[in-house]
């Protein structure tokens, strides 16, 4: 358990140092501790070692996580990064603080409706596929926003979500394609910056404050592209067990 801690505190010091390389402040960025895969035990061990925000993939195995952790104090705040299906979206809305990974206007309108049904505000991401991987979620908009047809349609439906009363759009998240190194992956997150900043000018009655991006390989070079959300799992828990 010492170990996480270790971990932890290195991730925050690299997160700081990447931060000033950029000419920005540590405060700004998130770190988002993904605990998918890892027992309620060592979750709460790195609660306990100062990740007050948890990442989870699925539904069904966030659940009995944040009943475990519900009497931790200070209560970490869960975020669902994974694909969440529209037959969970209820669900996900009573647990999460966050849904990060809002990839279709169905989607939207379905957490849109549940959310009022239970009387609160969800904030949410976006997932927006910039890269153009087949293998990726989101909305599709490969190649950015040069891509008019696709920016058209994207544009059509981000006006309607936006325009939603109990989600609130806090900003975009996107996934890198594997690369052998972390420079590789600057282009993609760069993509998804000049999206956040055009959608700000094209639809400023949204908040666009947040870009998820980065992980465990190239959290530092999507700080560098302005991450203000980095999502770290292995570095921090290690490898993941077998479910």
């Amino acid at each position: 358990m010492q170990q996480i801690a270790t971990r932890i505190a290195a991730i925050r010091e690299q997160i700081a140092a990447s931060a000033r390389s950029a000419g920005r402040r540590p405060e700004e960025i998130t770190l988002v501790a993904v605990s998918k895969t890892h027992s309620p035990d060592i979750v709460r061990a790195a609660v306990a070692a100062g990740a007050d925000q948890l990442g989870e993939n699925r539904v069904q195995e966030a659940t009995p996580k944040i009943a475990a952790l519900a009497g931790v104090s200070p209560r970490p705040r869960w975020h669902l990064i994974g694909h969440l299906q529209r037959n969970k979206a209820r669900a996900a809305a009573e647990l999460f603080d966050m849904i990060q990974s809002v990839d279709s206007l169905r989607l939207a309108e379905t957490l849109d409706r549940h959310a009022a049904e239970l009387g609160r505000r969800l904030p949410v991401l976006l997932q927006v596929n910039v890269s153009g991987e087949a293998s990726k979620e989101g909305f599709a908009l490969a190649g950015g926003i040069t891509n008019q047809p696709a920016y058209a349609a994207l544009l059509a439906e981000l006006e309607q979500v936006t325009a939603m009363t109990s989600i609130e759009v806090r900003g975009l998240m996107t996934i890198a394609p594997l690369a052998e190194s972390p420079a590789q992956a600057r282009p993609t997150f760069r993509l998804l910056r000049e999206l956040r900043d055009d959608l700000a000018r094209r639809i400023p009655q949204a908040r666009w404050d947040d870009l998820s991006m980065g992980m465990s390989d190239d959290f530092e070079a999507a700080i560098a592209e302005g991450a203000t959300i980095v999502r770290v799992g292995r570095a921090i828990f290690g490898d993941r067990p077998s479910l």
